[in-house]
């Protein structure tokens, strides 16, 4: 197991110096954040980041992530150059050392949540998510913490509007076809594919989500066996279905998990959550439990604390502030390391 830590690069308000005093933390997942989705990284700004992490005494073995270009999940006739693209920037990443891309392969929304800053008892505030508040809004005239300065509201419009036509088997179909496009660059640099899960795991606004558990889990290996397509295993995002058996899923899936982001949920109610403070009695997921799957099965791949609270004053990035994921990165240790010398 490598311990990491997110850093969004240059313009992140945590310096290096500051992650490298993390105990036991081996790197940085990072990106570059000024490309145009769909074009090429350029090797010249991959080489710039992976300087800045060596002189920081860092490695940057893992990207999160490349996003992938809407025309390739809808399918459309431009994907194939786009599909070239993202090749080249894999490519690309190799010369660099990269071993592992996290990505998604969620319809315009990679993420919801209805409140970046819900206030818990002892004073900390975290991200959360409320589905009947959800409901409420007009999905033509949304407005999304996080999201309202992605897209112009036509914009917004026409992108949901063009997935009217894509089902589950469809983007589903669409996901196969990039990932065909682009084992051969993975196969040249050794570099491993890790889809990030469905955040959350059901759909939203008609947008269908694929990626949601076991069954779609089996489903990639069968349709994708090469090995270099592989599992983001996020806790939350897995963990907010509440039909996933997390440790069991990663006992099954260890050997095929690349990355893991480990994360804590408190369940509000069917569907709704409130993310948490790290350790098990935080919430509701047994994260000492899937450590233990990830161990006893012979996961070897990377690890991040996710999604952490603003504490102590801070008024970090949510879910990215410095203190509460350094914190959970000190729990994750822990937890490693018991595990396996009681393996």
């Amino acid at each position: 197991m490598k311990m990491t830590f997110r850093w969004y690069g240059e313009k992140d308000s945590i310096p290096l110096e500051y992650i490298k005093q993390i105990p036991n933390m081996s790197g940085v997942v990072t990106a570059v954040y000024d490309t145009p989705v769909g074009e090429v990284w350029e090797l010249d700004k991959i080489l710039r980041l992976k300087e800045l992490c060596d002189k920081a005494g860092l490695e940057m073995e893992v990207i999160e992530s490349v996003p992938v270009h809407e025309d390739i999940k809808l399918g459309k006739p431009s994907r194939d150059g786009l599909i070239a693209n993202y090749a080249q920037t894999i490519r690309n990443l190799g010369k660099a050392g990269v071993k592992c891309i996290c990505y998604n392969f969620m319809p315009v929304f990679d993420w919801l949540r209805t409140n970046l800053k819900t206030v818990a008892q002892d004073g900390s505030n975290s991200l959360s998510y409320c589905h009947e508040e959800l409901m409420r809004l007009d999905p033509k005239n949304l407005h999304l913490p996080g999201w309202d300065e992605s897209y112009s509201t036509d914009e917004l419009n026409a992108l949901i509007e063009a997935y009217s036509g894509v089902n589950h088997e469809k983007l589903f179909e669409n996901l196969v076809y990039f990932l065909n496009g682009i084992m051969p660059a993975c196969d040249e640099t050794g570099i491993n594919m890790a889809i990030h899960p469905d955040d959350p795991p059901w759909d939203m606004f008609g947008l269908p989500r694929i990626i949601t558990g076991a069954e779609s889990y089996d489903k990639m290996i069968k349709s994708v066996p090469n090995k270099h397509n592989g599992f983001t295993f996020c806790t939350g995002s897995l963990g907010a279905g509440r039909g996933n058996d997390l440790a069991a899923m990663a006992h099954k899936y260890a050997k095929r998990i690349y990355f893991a982001h480990i994360r804590q949920l408190k369940y509000n109610g069917d569907k709704d959550f409130t993310e948490a403070g790290h350790l098990t009695s935080a919430g509701n997921l047994d994260i000492y439990g899937i450590v233990k799957a990830l161990v006893k099965a012979g996961f070897d791949g990377y690890v991040r604390p996710d999604h952490g609270r603003n504490i102590w004053g801070e008024d970090g990035k949510p879910g990215y502030g410095l203190y509460d994921r350094a914190l959970g990165a000190a729990y994750l240790n822990g937890l490693f390391e018991a595990v396996q010398k009681n393996k």
